[in-house]
């Protein structure tokens, strides 16, 4: 079982398919379920330092895909609630700065446990799709140079494999 991994891992990482493995799970990581997607991306990295440029991009584009699949999904739970409750939805907090900030918002996407749920808030308001899109790619990229980025500022003999 474990040379399998390992042979799974390696298969991974390999340039043809390690930036559609990075753009599976950063999409999938955006969603609400609970995942990580800059340790893969880092690994990638790692491997493959060339990489860099194009992960990042491959990965902020998965991550914002993901990201609008959240916010259909908040725009379609606000729809069927209005349905079933026939009445207006209660403004709790979060629901009330969302609408204060709007779009804008949407730059807090990329942070860890509210940043999902934010995306499908925006949906929830039906706040416009198009500059949200704008902020929460603008939020994910900001992530990733960050956190992968750092990384290698950090620990730069992990660019040396």
């Amino acid at each position: 079982m474990e040379a399998w991994l390992q042979s799974l891992l390696t298969t991974l990482a390999l340039p043809e398919y390690g930036l559609s493995t990075v753009f599976v799970v950063s999409l999938l990581s955006a969603t609400l379920l609970p995942m990580a997607s800059v340790p893969f991306v880092f690994g990638l990295v790692k491997v493959n330092p060339e990489l860099f440029w194009p992960a990042i991009v491959v990965a902020t584009a998965g991550n914002t895909l993901g990201g609008c699949i959240t916010y259909w999904m908040g725009y379609g739970a606000e729809l069927a609630y209005e349905q079933l409750a026939k009445r207006r939805p209660t403004t709790d907090r979060a629901l009330a700065w969302a609408r204060r900030w709007g779009p804008p918002a949407c730059l807090l996407s990329w942070l860890p446990v509210v940043g999902d749920p934010l995306c499908a808030v925006a949906g929830w308001l039906k706040l416009p799709l198009g500059p949200c899109v704008f902020y929460m790619a603008v939020g994910k990229f900001l992530r990733y140079l960050f956190y992968v980025g750092g990384a290698f500022w950090f620990f730069p003999g992990a660019l040396a494999g």
